[in-house]
């Protein structure tokens, strides 16, 4: 559903202008309605369709809160997840500690990932690209071992 990077500026009040190819897809699929979130794992968010979004949440949700780790995911996945709907001019408003936690300013990068958008502050995801591609120690996991791109 959501391929490609995109270099896109946010405005001062935190609004960021969606991909006009992805527009349509979200207006159709969603009406418009997504939830962004934080990436437990980097300084980026997270930007789901609804329905997406809510598949996610009950699988999270249905996982034990006794385990330490998953109590960890539950509480910033889900307690940072901010309902946000598409304006009439295609954008989405980006909360302010959602700003904060990604470290966004005006140049942002957002990546299509399949399912979800992936939103960046510029410098960091330049920071991040470049150790991934210099990191020749990197070993791939089993299930990527017979994968031929």
């Amino acid at each position: 559903m959501f391929r490609g990077a995109n270099n896109i500026n946010l405005d001062a009040k935190g609004r960021l202008a969606i991909p006009v190819k992805y527009r349509d897809m979200l207006s159709e699929h969603c009406n418009g309605e997504m939830v962004v979130t934080i990436d437990t794992d980097e300084r980026a968010l997270l930007i789901y369709p609804r329905p997406e979004w809510e598949d996610l949440e009950r699988k999270v949700q249905s996982l034990s809160s006794f385990n330490p780790a998953t109590r960890r995911v539950q509480r910033l996945l889900i307690g940072y997840a901010t309902d946000t709907t598409l304006d009439g001019s295609g954008r989405i408003l980006i909360s302010p500690p959602l700003r904060e936690y990604a470290q966004l300013d005006k140049k942002t990068i957002m990546l299509g990932q399949s399912n979800k958008l992936e939103l960046w502050a510029e410098e960091i995801w330049m920071e991040r690209q470049e150790e991934w591609l210099s990191d020749s120690d990197l070993a791939l996991p089993p299930e990527l071992e017979n994968l031929s791109l």
